[in-house]
């Protein structure tokens, strides 16, 4: 099995791939750096009508993990973590208690983000956010 993460980005100085590829490749990167990291990937892409999606579910020993990934070719609009706005916290939680309720008991679980940089022809960084948001939001600041 080869490690994406370990991988030069297949696109040159200059060049500025598809946002769509660019998310698509920051995902198979991020799924390859946390099974290197001892997680196992229990889906990618997770989809459920009109919900919303999960970009990776998966877990590391009884810990589920609801991973969102951002990519960026750079950092100079700001870290791509930055992208994800309470709508779509919203969604995410939503999509995290569809996956849970169809579990026969509780597990602990969290929600973290994954910033992919995808520099042209270099190595991608991966920075992992655990517990980036809770998964139950806090009403306490109303």
């Amino acid at each position: 099995m080869h490690l994406l993460h370990n991988w030069n980005c297949p696109w040159t100085e200059g060049t500025c791939p598809k946002s769509s590829y660019l998310g698509e490749y920051g995902e198979l990167v991020a799924a390859s750096w946390l099974r290197a990291q001892g997680y196992k990937i229990l889906r990618q892409r997770f989809r459920l009508d009109s919900h919303g999606e999960v970009d990776i579910i998966c877990r590391k020993g009884d810990l589920l993990v609801f991973a969102e990934v951002k990519s960026a070719l750079h950092t100079a609009a700001g870290r791509p973590a930055r992208r994800i706005n309470e709508h779509k916290r919203r969604m995410l939680r939503r999509m995290a208690r569809l996956w849970l309720l169809r579990l026969e008991r509780p597990v602990p679980s969290r929600m973290d983000i994954i910033e992919v940089l995808l520099p042209p022809g270099g190595r991608p960084l991966v920075n992992h956010i655990p517990g980036a948001f809770p998964l139950i939001p806090d009403h306490t600041h109303h």
